[in-house]
């Protein structure tokens, strides 16, 4: 028998040879294999046109992640996309690097991949060059113009799609038109809907876009995005499970800047990231974006420092330029031992007090003050200040400057409005500034993290999500937000932090569906460097003891993370270290009560079990106790909507 089975693994491995590298007479195909060699992306020219297809092996079978999918790019003075003749195609290179990362649910991070350049030729004799990457846990390509010219070319269109086989499942956000108000990000995700449907919205569909197919699940977005490109997104339709990229609208940023991107030569270009694994714990622990991404650019970071927040604007929107009110949410994070308060909009007209007394008082308790800037601009016509100051860099750096001066920590910078080109210069420009003056960067009403903060850790956040701010304004927040947060935690969040502001306890305009201990677990549930807190100061205040006692040493940061269990739109479960102690994380997204079974082979020893979960209505809280030695049965009740956290202290 166990003859007979090698010799079948033995034909296996002859067959895939043949289906993925070809022949080498006439070859008109090249292949590229994982590291594990389970995934394969095979690169290929047929009718003349460059096209590529990802497949995987599991148990001893081919499966297709990405069926034949079209490659190119169009450029003003030619095209690379037919006819292309391959001239040279580079040896195997190994990626097997480590490094840190200042903010996210791992921070140290193992980089394995093999790379694979191919350098084809047009009918005018220019060069575009393929890299692909394969990891274990999937794929990657980028474009590149090696070429040296100090003349300027464009891009007119961009070919890459990702054909997904129509048998399965995808969960995927509708791009949002251009307004006043809205930026791209900030619809709900469409759940469980068949792979191929067509966008609600006639601006497409948004990364990251997560698909369930042929037993795969599969998670494609965008990384590494420079000033040399702009932002992509997907088109409205999506026939047959094509999802063909597109620019952004010419309407985007209030019609400023140009929707085609520009450069000189040589011309690198982002990374298009394909994350796959036969379970969907491989794609919420994925590090695909981060690891193709820039390494840190020079410089100290050691002054970044992740941490917790007060906010006092969704509570009370006016107290953001009161300065009574705000002193109250500096004594809040100093009594809560959180590191930072956040004062939002219009600051720089203050009643009862100016912004420099603010910033003192806070430094005095121990609490960096975190101020609000309009990242306007002729990219949008918001009349929120402080504005016009973030688009010139002379004018930004002496603002930087000034405000380094005063001790103020961090900017939130928001509404930005576009993907274009102009607007993806002035984020890599603002993320570069505030780094030299120690400054920490939260970007709202924004694009998608594309990996910045691997390269810029002083990036600690990102909105780029409709989040908790939606209780004041949008009627179906409520009963969509449940679901939501089961989804957003195998898409928007897997790809970078994601400024959520959870644990907003108190009814605002819109009343809450999730219960409290729903919202207590999203703190834990959601990653960003740092946790804006919702909750309003006497909302706060009034928390159980034992909540406040979470809230107090609640870490945003985690040495690993696994996903304990979960389905996007039902429920999920996740266990983080911090250390030698672990937390779990558990969320019902649906209407019935469920009783979870929790699994935790990642723990060894004897802990201090420390459970909050849900009282007997969806407002209140309880409280249990207990000694937990590894391997021990773990049950929670969860009511409709409910949520927990434990806190596992090594003994």
């Amino acid at each position: 028998m166990r003859t007979n089975s090698n010799l079948r693994f033995f034909a296996l491995f002859i067959a895939v040879c043949i289906f993925t590298t070809g022949f080498a007479k006439n070859q008109s195909n090249w292949s590229l294999n994982s590291p594990d060699k389970k995934i394969t992306c095979q690169l290929l020219i047929e009718n003349s046109k460059l096209i590529y297809q990802v497949n995987r092996i599991q148990n001893g079978k081919i499966i297709s992640v990405i069926e034949k999918s079209p490659l190119g790019l169009i450029r003003e003075d030619q095209q690379f996309a037919e006819n292309l003749i391959l001239v040279s195609q580079s040896k195997i290179s190994r990626i097997d690097e480590n490094y840190e990362m200042k903010i996210g649910r791992q921070l140290k991070i193992h980089n394995l991949a093999n790379e694979k350049i191919f350098t084809f030729k047009n009918e005018k004799g220019s060069f575009i060059q393929l890299v692909f990457r394969a990891y274990n846990d999937g794929v990657a390509f980028k474009y590149v113009f090696p070429e040296k010219s100090d003349k300027s070319y464009t891009v007119t269109q961009e070919l890459s799609g990702f054909k997904v086989p129509v048998n399965g499942k995808c969960w995927i956000q509708p791009y949002d038109k251009p307004s006043k108000w809205t930026p791209g990000y900030e619809l709900y995700y469409e759940s469980e809907i068949p792979i191929g449907s067509v966008s609600p919205s006639e601006f497409g569909w948004a990364f990251p876009a997560l698909f369930n197919s042929n037993g795969n699940w599969v998670l494609i977005s965008e990384a590494n995005l420079k000033s040399n490109y702009c932002g992509i997104r997907m088109e409205q339709n999506a026939e047959k499970g094509l999802y063909k990229v597109r620019f952004p609208d010419p309407q985007d940023g209030e019609g400023t800047g140009a929707v085609n991107p520009s450069s000189t030569l040589p011309w690198e270009m982002p990374w298009r990231t394909i994350a796959i694994g036969n379970s969907i714990s491989t794609i919420f622990e994925s590090n695909l974006v981060s690891n193709v991404s820039d390494k840190q650019v020079d410089g100290d970071f050691s002054w970044v420092k992740p941490g917790r927040s007060s906010w006092s604007w969704i509570s009370n929107p006016p107290s953001s330029h009161q300065y009574a009110p705000l002193k109250d949410f500096v004594d809040l994070a100093a009594e809560m031992k959180w590191e930072y308060s956040l004062v939002d909009a219009n600051w720089e007209r203050m009643e009862g007090g100016n912004i420099e007394q603010l910033v003192k008082y806070a430094n005095e308790k121990g609490v960096g003050i975190l101020l609000w800037y309009n990242s306007g601009g002729l990219n949008n016509k918001v009349t929120e200040g402080p504005r016009d100051l973030m688009t010139d860099s002379k004018i930004r750096r002496a603002e930087f400057k000034k405000i380094q001066g005063w001790g103020v920590k961090g900017v939130k910078i928001d509404f930005w409005q576009s993907d274009k080109q102009n607007i993806i210069q002035q984020y890599i420009d603002v993320l570069r500034d505030a780094a030299e003056f120690h400054i920490l960067v939260n970007f709202h009403g924004c694009t998608l993290p594309r990996g910045w903060s691997r390269t810029y850790p002083n990036l600690v956040s990102s909105e780029a999500v409709k989040g908790e701010e939606c209780y004041r304004f949008t009627k179906s927040f409520s009963e969509n937000a449940p679901i939501q947060s089961t989804i957003l935690s195998f898409t928007r969040n897997v790809i970078g932090p994601m400024d959520y502001t959870p644990f907003g306890i108190t009814n605002l305009n819109i009343p809450h569906l999730s219960s409290s201990a729903h919202e207590l677990a999203l703190v834990l549930l959601f990653q960003t460097g740092i946790v804006h807190f919702a909750e309003s100061a006497v909302g706060t205040r009034a928390l159980p003891q034992f909540v406040k006692d979470f809230l107090y040493t609640v870490p945003v940061t985690f040495d690993e993370s696994h996903l304990i269990s979960g389905y996007p739109g039902k429920d999920v479960v996740i266990a983080a270290r911090k250390g030698n102690d672990w937390y779990v994380s558990g969320i019902n997204s649906e209407k019935n009560a469920k009783d979870l079974e929790l699994k935790l082979p990642y723990l060894k020893g004897k802990y201090d079990l420390n459970l909050i979960n849900d009282g007997t209505d969806n407002k209140s809280f309880v409280n249990s106790k207990k000694d937990y030695n590894s391997g021990d049965k773990l049950s929670v009740k969860v009511n409709s909507y409910g949520g927990f956290v434990i806190v596992l202290t090594k003994k």
